[in-house]
């Protein structure tokens, strides 16, 4: 649960993001690319911060 709810939060600063640099006037095509990038950093700091310790 701790996953999707991160990955909701993520999702909406990505839009904000991508919003912001549309208003800015950046061109689609590096918006996408900008924000592909943070979608893949997205999950992996999801996956890292609510992977369950070994229990060792």
């Amino acid at each position: 649960m701790s996953f999707a709810l991160y990955m909701v939060g993520f999702l909406i600063f990505l839009g904000g993001v991508a919003w912001g640099a549309s208003v800015a006037g950046v061109p689609t095509i590096y918006i996408g690319i900008g924000a592909m990038i943070l979608l893949g950093i997205g999950i992996f700091s999801a996956v890292a911060r609510t992977r369950g310790k070994d229990p060792s």
